[in-house]
């Protein structure tokens, strides 16, 4: 990715439920050797010489660009392979800061249900607030272009457990009285809980250099 002018345009913020939207490719077979090359470039050009101003405008970068640009290049990509494990992290990031309210309601709820350690492994404070998981999920990004790309991805991991724990929690709440209501939440959690696996999976392919 190039340098950003500093006068772009700064796109209307969307729904949360916009990270699980469709994008057609013309040419499958060239999106997907599209977004393995540049996934593969981008990252290891980053990690080899990484320059904070660089790393700042790669995490910020749906905020100023939208969730569209990255989706052309990565959002068809298989789950559990770089590209796709990258454009997971930023539907990520696009949930906490499109809404970090809901997000922080969903992460608490979450903590208390769940019973394991990963709470304790996505590192957000007790409890999170919407600021907390703002900063909690901008640090994980940066993890994945300087520090440890395998432990990044197991913070999202169980950073999405704990957040899928909490929409099923909320769910339940709900059920009795806005069955719709009900199932937007626990769509959310089987997304989430999704996500998680996939995540888990690709740093365990990162650390066996089998991740691309």
């Amino acid at each position: 990715m190039t340098d950003a002018p500093r006068d772009f345009h700064k796109p209307v913020r969307r729904s949360p439920d916009s990270f699980d939207r469709s994008f057609a490719a013309d040419d499958p077979a060239e999106v997907s050797r599209v977004a393995h090359a540049t996934a593969t470039a981008l990252l290891s050009r980053v990690r080899e010489a990484p320059r904070d101003e660089v790393i700042d405008r790669l995490v910020q970068f749906t905020d100023a660009h939208g969730i569209e640009t990255i989706a052309e290049l990565w959002s068809r990509s298989p789950a559990r392979s770089l590209p796709g494990a990258l454009w997971r992290l930023y539907l990520l990031q696009l949930m906490i800061h499109d809404d970090p309210r809901t997000a922080a309601l969903l992460y608490e709820r979450g903590r208390a249900r769940l019973a394991s350690a990963d709470a304790v492994i996505a590192g957000a404070p007790a409890p999170a607030g919407p600021d907390e998981l703002v900063a909690l999920i901008d640090e994980i990004l940066r993890g994945v272009f300087a520090g440890d790309f395998a432990l990044a991805l197991d913070r999202a991991a169980s950073f999405s457990r704990v957040v899928a724990a909490g929409s099923t929690d909320l769910a339940d709440d709900y059920d009795a009285t806005e069955p719709g209501r009900a199932s937007q939440f626990t769509t959310r959690a089987l997304r989430l809980d999704t996500y998680a696996g996939d995540l888990t999976t690709a740093a365990g392919l990162w650390r066996r250099e089998a991740l691309s």
